[in-house]
Protein backbone atom coordinates (compact mmCIF):
# COMPACT_ATOMS: atom_id res chain seq x y z
CA UNK A 1 0.00 0.00 0.00
CA UNK A 2 1.31 3.46 -1.03
CA UNK A 3 1.56 5.83 1.60
CA UNK A 4 -1.45 8.43 -0.17
CA UNK A 5 -3.31 5.12 0.01
CA UNK A 6 -2.73 4.51 3.26
CA UNK A 7 -3.28 8.08 4.59
CA UNK A 8 -6.76 8.00 2.43
CA UNK A 9 -8.22 4.78 4.10
CA UNK A 10 -6.78 7.00 7.76
CA UNK A 11 -8.88 9.81 6.59
CA UNK A 12 -12.82 10.35 8.06
CA UNK A 13 -15.15 13.18 7.09
CA UNK A 14 -17.20 14.29 10.42
CA UNK A 15 -20.52 15.75 9.53
CA UNK A 16 -22.32 17.13 12.38
CA UNK A 17 -26.66 16.71 11.65
CA UNK A 18 -29.49 18.07 13.10
CA UNK A 19 -32.90 17.72 10.88
CA UNK A 20 -30.86 17.08 7.97
CA UNK A 21 -32.81 13.73 7.31
CA UNK A 22 -33.59 15.09 3.61
CA UNK A 23 -29.67 15.35 2.91
CA UNK A 24 -28.45 12.73 4.88
CA UNK A 25 -29.24 9.59 2.51
CA UNK A 26 -28.00 11.15 -0.78
CA UNK A 27 -24.63 13.29 0.86
CA UNK A 28 -23.07 10.07 2.74
CA UNK A 29 -23.11 8.07 -0.40
CA UNK A 30 -21.53 10.93 -2.37
CA UNK A 31 -19.04 11.50 -0.11
CA UNK A 32 -17.95 7.76 0.21
CA UNK A 33 -17.89 7.70 -4.27
CA UNK A 34 -15.30 11.26 -4.03
CA UNK A 35 -12.70 9.63 -1.58
CA UNK A 36 -11.98 6.18 -0.16
CA UNK A 37 -12.01 7.43 3.48
CA UNK A 38 -14.75 6.76 5.93
CA UNK A 39 -18.03 9.12 7.45
CA UNK A 40 -18.91 9.99 10.75
CA UNK A 41 -22.21 11.35 11.49
CA UNK A 42 -22.50 13.13 14.78
CA UNK A 43 -26.37 13.46 15.38
CA UNK A 44 -27.38 15.88 18.05
CA UNK A 45 -30.55 13.78 18.64
CA UNK A 46 -32.71 15.28 15.65
CA UNK A 47 -36.82 15.21 16.26
CA UNK A 48 -36.67 14.35 12.42
CA UNK A 49 -35.32 10.75 12.56
CA UNK A 50 -31.70 11.89 11.02
CA UNK A 51 -30.77 9.65 13.84
CA UNK A 52 -32.11 6.64 12.84
CA UNK A 53 -31.16 7.80 9.09
CA UNK A 54 -27.91 7.31 10.08
CA UNK A 55 -28.23 4.06 11.77
CA UNK A 56 -29.15 2.61 8.60
CA UNK A 57 -26.36 3.69 6.72
CA UNK A 58 -23.98 2.60 9.11
CA UNK A 59 -25.62 -0.78 8.95
CA UNK A 60 -25.42 -0.58 5.04
CA UNK A 61 -21.44 0.68 4.93
CA UNK A 62 -19.11 -0.51 7.12
CA UNK A 63 -17.15 3.08 6.58
CA UNK A 64 -19.65 5.06 8.20
CA UNK A 65 -20.60 5.40 12.23
CA UNK A 66 -23.19 7.50 14.08
CA UNK A 67 -22.53 9.42 17.59
CA UNK A 68 -25.64 9.69 18.79
CA UNK A 69 -25.42 12.64 21.67
CA UNK A 70 -28.47 13.36 24.00
CA UNK A 71 -29.10 17.11 22.52
CA UNK A 72 -28.86 19.96 20.45
CA UNK A 73 -25.14 21.32 21.96
CA UNK A 74 -23.88 23.49 18.84
CA UNK A 75 -21.62 23.14 15.59
CA UNK A 76 -18.77 23.51 18.04
CA UNK A 77 -19.29 21.28 20.55
CA UNK A 78 -20.14 18.50 17.84
CA UNK A 79 -16.88 19.08 15.85
CA UNK A 80 -14.84 18.99 19.09
CA UNK A 81 -16.49 15.59 20.05
CA UNK A 82 -15.96 14.40 16.75
CA UNK A 83 -12.19 15.37 16.74
CA UNK A 84 -11.28 14.31 19.84
CA UNK A 85 -12.86 10.61 19.08
CA UNK A 86 -11.07 10.68 15.63
CA UNK A 87 -7.64 11.03 17.18
CA UNK A 88 -8.05 8.36 19.73
CA UNK A 89 -9.05 6.33 16.60
CA UNK A 90 -5.67 7.00 15.09
CA UNK A 91 -6.88 8.83 12.25
CA UNK A 92 -4.28 11.24 10.03
CA UNK A 93 -7.15 13.31 7.92
CA UNK A 94 -9.88 14.84 9.79
CA UNK A 95 -11.99 16.87 7.99
CA UNK A 96 -14.90 19.13 8.81
CA UNK A 97 -18.12 19.22 6.14
CA UNK A 98 -21.66 20.17 6.09
CA UNK A 99 -24.13 17.47 5.59
CA UNK A 100 -26.88 20.15 3.20
CA UNK A 101 -24.61 19.89 -0.08
CA UNK A 102 -23.31 23.29 0.45
CA UNK A 103 -19.89 21.61 0.62
CA UNK A 104 -19.71 19.49 -2.24
CA UNK A 105 -18.08 16.19 -2.29
CA UNK A 106 -16.33 16.80 -5.43
CA UNK A 107 -13.59 19.00 -3.35
CA UNK A 108 -13.04 16.50 -1.06
CA UNK A 109 -10.16 14.46 -3.44
CA UNK A 110 -8.08 17.90 -3.92
CA UNK A 111 -8.40 19.12 -0.52
CA UNK A 112 -7.24 15.64 0.44
CA UNK A 113 -4.26 15.60 -2.22
CA UNK A 114 -3.31 19.53 -0.77
CA UNK A 115 -2.77 17.82 3.28
CA UNK A 116 0.00 16.23 1.68
CA UNK A 117 1.72 19.38 1.59
CA UNK A 118 -0.16 21.36 4.34
CA UNK A 119 -1.00 21.16 7.70
CA UNK A 120 -4.49 22.62 7.29
CA UNK A 121 -6.39 22.99 3.99
CA UNK A 122 -9.63 25.56 3.91
CA UNK A 123 -12.31 25.10 1.37
CA UNK A 124 -13.06 28.93 0.45
CA UNK A 125 -15.63 30.50 -1.18
CA UNK A 126 -13.94 34.42 -1.25
CA UNK A 127 -10.15 33.37 -3.08
CA UNK A 128 -10.24 33.76 -6.94
CA UNK A 129 -12.04 30.30 -8.27
CA UNK A 130 -14.30 30.27 -5.45
CA UNK A 131 -17.37 31.81 -4.96
CA UNK A 132 -21.53 31.22 -3.60
CA UNK A 133 -24.67 29.68 -5.82
CA UNK A 134 -28.39 30.67 -5.28
CA UNK A 135 -27.16 33.20 -2.37
CA UNK A 136 -29.20 36.48 -1.92
CA UNK A 137 -27.35 39.34 -1.85
CA UNK A 138 -27.61 39.97 1.89
CA UNK A 139 -26.19 36.58 2.64
CA UNK A 140 -22.73 37.40 1.15
CA UNK A 141 -22.49 40.62 2.15
CA UNK A 142 -22.85 39.14 5.92
CA UNK A 143 -20.37 36.05 4.74
CA UNK A 144 -17.86 38.26 3.05
CA UNK A 145 -17.63 41.13 5.46
CA UNK A 146 -17.78 38.56 8.48
CA UNK A 147 -14.48 37.50 6.72
CA UNK A 148 -13.07 40.75 6.21
CA UNK A 149 -13.84 41.93 10.15
CA UNK A 150 -12.09 38.68 11.60
CA UNK A 151 -9.30 39.02 8.88
CA UNK A 152 -8.45 42.55 10.15
CA UNK A 153 -8.97 42.45 13.53
CA UNK A 154 -6.55 39.30 13.90
CA UNK A 155 -3.82 40.41 11.09
CA UNK A 156 -4.05 37.37 9.20
CA UNK A 157 -4.53 36.49 5.55
CA UNK A 158 -6.84 34.16 5.16
CA UNK A 159 -9.37 35.07 2.92
CA UNK A 160 -12.36 33.02 4.55
CA UNK A 161 -12.16 32.73 7.73
CA UNK A 162 -15.94 31.77 8.40
CA UNK A 163 -16.16 28.45 6.19
CA UNK A 164 -16.49 25.34 7.95
CA UNK A 165 -15.29 23.05 4.65
CA UNK A 166 -11.73 22.02 5.95
CA UNK A 167 -8.98 19.23 6.32
CA UNK A 168 -6.72 18.93 9.34
CA UNK A 169 -3.83 16.75 9.45
CA UNK A 170 -3.89 14.96 12.95
CA UNK A 171 -0.55 16.87 14.12
CA UNK A 172 -2.48 20.45 13.89
CA UNK A 173 -5.50 19.26 16.52
CA UNK A 174 -3.19 17.60 18.84
CA UNK A 175 -1.50 20.60 18.91
CA UNK A 176 -4.30 22.86 19.53
CA UNK A 177 -5.61 23.20 22.93
CA UNK A 178 -8.97 22.34 22.29
CA UNK A 179 -9.87 22.13 25.21
CA UNK A 180 -9.62 25.98 25.63
CA UNK A 181 -12.22 26.50 22.56
CA UNK A 182 -15.45 27.29 23.48
CA UNK A 183 -16.78 29.61 20.60
CA UNK A 184 -19.51 27.88 18.34
CA UNK A 185 -20.81 28.87 14.77
CA UNK A 186 -18.70 30.96 12.91
CA UNK A 187 -16.70 32.35 15.48
CA UNK A 188 -15.76 28.24 16.24
CA UNK A 189 -14.24 28.22 12.31
CA UNK A 190 -12.29 31.55 12.87
CA UNK A 191 -11.26 30.74 16.36
CA UNK A 192 -9.48 27.12 14.77
CA UNK A 193 -8.25 28.50 12.14
CA UNK A 194 -6.15 31.43 13.77
CA UNK A 195 -5.02 29.09 16.76
CA UNK A 196 -3.67 26.57 14.02
CA UNK A 197 -2.01 30.25 12.10
CA UNK A 198 -0.39 31.44 15.68
CA UNK A 199 0.64 27.74 16.33
CA UNK A 200 2.94 27.93 12.61
CA UNK A 201 0.71 25.65 11.14
CA UNK A 202 1.24 25.58 7.33
CA UNK A 203 -2.73 26.55 6.41
CA UNK A 204 -4.01 27.19 2.49
CA UNK A 205 -7.12 27.66 1.15
CA UNK A 206 -8.23 25.76 -2.29
CA UNK A 207 -11.71 27.79 -3.95
CA UNK A 208 -14.38 26.08 -3.42
CA UNK A 209 -18.28 27.05 -4.70
CA UNK A 210 -20.86 26.84 -1.96
CA UNK A 211 -23.92 26.38 -3.07
CA UNK A 212 -27.15 27.21 -0.95
CA UNK A 213 -29.00 24.22 0.74
CA UNK A 214 -31.96 22.83 -1.29
CA UNK A 215 -33.77 20.84 1.62
CA UNK A 216 -33.91 21.95 5.33
CA UNK A 217 -33.33 25.12 7.24
CA UNK A 218 -30.46 26.98 7.37
CA UNK A 219 -28.26 26.95 10.75
CA UNK A 220 -27.21 30.16 9.84
CA UNK A 221 -28.62 33.04 13.02
CA UNK A 222 -28.87 36.62 14.19
CA UNK A 223 -27.42 35.00 17.24
CA UNK A 224 -24.20 32.91 15.82
CA UNK A 225 -23.22 36.29 13.59
CA UNK A 226 -23.24 38.48 16.36
CA UNK A 227 -21.47 35.77 18.70
CA UNK A 228 -18.64 35.95 16.08
CA UNK A 229 -18.09 39.70 16.07
CA UNK A 230 -18.38 39.50 19.77
CA UNK A 231 -15.37 36.66 19.79
CA UNK A 232 -13.40 37.95 17.09
CA UNK A 233 -11.61 40.69 20.00
CA UNK A 234 -11.44 37.98 22.31
CA UNK A 235 -9.16 36.01 20.36
CA UNK A 236 -5.93 38.01 19.78
CA UNK A 237 -5.23 37.52 23.08
CA UNK A 238 -4.20 34.31 22.05
CA UNK A 239 -0.89 33.85 22.18
CA UNK A 240 1.33 31.08 19.80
Amino acid sequence: MSNTEHVQRKTVVLLPTYNEIENLRRIVPAILAAAPLDVWIIDDNSPDGTGSAADELARANPRVQVIHRPSKQGLGRAYLDGFARALSAGYERIFEMDADFSHQPKYLPQMLQLCETHDLVLGSRWVKGGGTENWPLLRRIISRGGSLYARTWLGVGVRDLTGGFKCFRREVLLGLDLSAVRSTGYAFQIELTYRALQKGFRVVETPIIFVERREGASKMSRRIVIEAMLNVPRLRGIGA
